[in-house]
């Protein structure tokens, strides 16, 4: 059984930056795709990011791209979310995700293709 742990989420001002930390435990990360969702309040989960076990390919929502960058460090069994120029709208529960590598898209950018996944970590940013 996989366990992803989040981390590094708070409070930020517009334009700030965080990094959020994924860590995971009981198998090979290097077996795993991963990605990041996020859900605002009354808001359905949506997907963010995701990258290939390799750490060669990744894909991101139109809006985040160019501030947000996913990478991942199979040797440490972690992932990351580096999330500069934060905006008002990027507030949210980050929660990290990650399914078999062997399995599926590539890329895979719905929740359902996710069968692992953490507790969420809150980001806010103030305007």
């Amino acid at each position: 059984q996989v366990q992803l742990v989040e981390s590094g989420g708070g409070l930020v001002q517009t334009g700030g930056s965080l990094r959020l930390s994924c860590a995971a435990s009981g198998r090979a990360f290097s077996t795993l795709n991963m990605a990041w969702f996020r859900q605002a309040p009354g808001k359905e989960r949506e997907f963010v990011a995701t990258i290939h076990w390799s750490g060669v390919n990744t894909y991101y929502v139109d809006s985040v791209k160019g501030r947000f960058t996913i990478s991942r460090d199979n040797a440490k069994n972690t992932g990351y979310l580096q999330m500069n120029s934060l905006k008002p709208e990027d507030t949210a529960v980050y929660y990290c995700a990650a399914r078999d590598a062997a399995q599926g898209v590539l890329l895979a950018t719905r929740t359902a293709a996710y069968a692992y996944w953490g507790q969420g970590t809150q980001v806010t940013v103030s305007s």
